[in-house]
């Protein structure tokens, strides 16, 4: 595209985007991911083009512990909705990608059916930044995988944490993954990742795990009957799986799907959407007022010394803050 302007650039590349082109799609993802500023504002442009084709698809999270067969799952069930003429995206949140290059490159080499389905597409997410910055690029790339004509996204965390609340807010469906044999391993479960879930699927449920999965899912029932639910359509059920031996997916998808109906139905689905729109707004907004204020001369100056007042007690928080803010002109 070289002595294009920009203006064409953009064009070029929404309409190669939108006609399903895996390079174009690859480009308008590293373009997302830029932190130049020129960049930026291309990519700003480029959703806003693309924006009217994007929304159509079904964004489901998942998350489990380590070891709970996060990848064998996402790579059967992925697999099985191609099979029917899906096209699944799997994008991954992963905080630790900063430090460690995050454990999503060596799942997607565990993804071996997905990562050469041409009706599949599999993304790490950034390797820098904070979890939030991560989220929003998440969020963006979700944007051009919609329009590229991805029908079904499947959003991993990788991290634990703050990163499961994150993916839950970006998501129509948070599917949450756990091990067989729940006992001592359910009082170790936080409340917050169950009030999330809009279902439980324990997996490894095949061979000598199968009655162990029986019981550990009678729990997890037994716990989610405490909590108080979320929406008035739809009560998270607890099921049984098998991502290895490909048992119980159907079942599993098709809970799904039952799910997009209802809230469909009753309006809650439109209104999910419409506050997650509104959120990741105040989010990124968050992010590049927090990046205005790192890259201030003036701030920079003076943060060192604020930080260290603070940090030796000689200088309270909330004076700091006003400081900073006097040096930014707010």
């Amino acid at each position: 595209m070289t002595g294009q302007s920009d203006d064409a650039r953009i064009k070029d590349l929404a309409d190669g985007l939108m006609a399903g082109n895996r390079a174009k799609l690859a480009r308008a993802i590293t373009l997302v991911e830029s932190k130049k500023p020129a960049h930026r504002k291309q990519a700003e442009a480029l959703l806003q083009a693309i924006l009217p084709e994007t929304g159509k698809a079904h964004r489901i999270g998942i998350t489990g512990v380590p070891g709970v067969g996060k990848s064998t799952t996402i790579d059967t069930l992925g697999s099985n909705l191609t099979e029917v003429g899906r096209k699944v995206a799997v994008l991954a949140v992963d905080p630790s990608s900063s430090v460690t290059g995050g454990s999503i490159l060596s799942d997607k080499t565990r993804m071996a059916r997905l990562t050469v389905d041409r009706n599949a597409f599999i993304r790490p997410s950034p390797s820098s930044g904070t979890l939030g910055g991560v989220a929003a690029k998440t969020r963006e790339t979700m944007l051009l995988c919609e329009a590229a004509g991805f029908d079904v996204i499947l959003v991993e965390t990788v991290g634990i944490g703050q990163s499961e609340t994150t993916v839950a807010q970006m998501v129509d469906f948070f599917l949450v993954l756990m091990l067989p044999g729940a006992g001592d391993e359910l009082q170790g479960i936080k409340k917050g990742v169950l009030e999330l879930a809009d279902m439980i699927a324990v997996n490894k449920a095949d061979g000598d795990g199968a009655d162990r999965a029986k019981a550990a899912a009678s729990e997890y029932r037994a716990a989610l009957h405490i909590l108080a639910p979320r929406s008035s359509v739809w009560a998270p059920p607890v099921v049984t799986i098998s991502g290895l031996a490909n048992e119980g997916l159907s079942e599993l998808w098709s809970e799904i799907e039952r799910h997009r109906r209802l809230t469909t139905q009753s309006d809650e689905f439109a209104s999910t959407r419409a506050h997650q729109q509104v959120a990741w707004l105040w989010a990124m907004l968050e992010t590049r007022l927090m990046e205005a204020m790192k890259t201030n001369p003036k701030v920079a100056n003076i943060l060192p010394d604020l930080e260290r007042d603070v940090r030796d007690g000689h200088l309270a928080a909330s004076a700091a803050v006003g400081r900073i803010a006097e040096a930014m002109g707010i």
